[in-house]
């Protein structure tokens, strides 16, 4: 079976690493969606979203010269239910709401993170 770029195909998740997730496609052959490529929001850790053995659909975006196949969760999705609706439902109000609560999260992680590397709150120095 020849993958061809900006076909839509059933595959398994096969392998997770920090950096995205190996799904094998029809045929044995093997791609990667990158970590940028699995969700419509930010992905901080590829397992918060897939599995191991997990079925999932995927777009092609790209197949290089030395057959690496790039894949996508992401656009496979978003041009299936535009298909169907015709248009984002999601308010501008929505998306904005959300973009603040992920930011202030982002924000008081950097904070603690900060806090603990510089010994808190209150520590001397001496």
């Amino acid at each position: 079976m020849s993958i061809e770029v900006g076909s839509k195909l059933e595959g398994k998740v096969t392998g997770i690493t920090h950096f995205g997730a190996f799904v094998e496609l029809p045929g044995g052959v093997t791609g990667l969606v990158h970590i940028s490529e699995i969700a419509d929001t930010y992905v901080k850790d590829v397992n918060e979203h897939l599995s191991v053995n997990d079925t999932v659909t995927v777009k092609v975006i790209n197949v290089e010269q030395n057959g690496k196949i790039g894949l996508s969760i992401k656009q496979a999705k978003e041009s299936s239910s535009s298909a169907r609706r015709g248009r984002n439902t999601k308010s501008f109000e929505e998306k904005i709401n959300r973009f603040l609560r992920d930011s202030e999260d982002r924000l008081a992680t950097l904070r603690k993170s900060n806090e603990s590397k510089r010994g808190g709150r209150g520590s001397r120095r001496g």
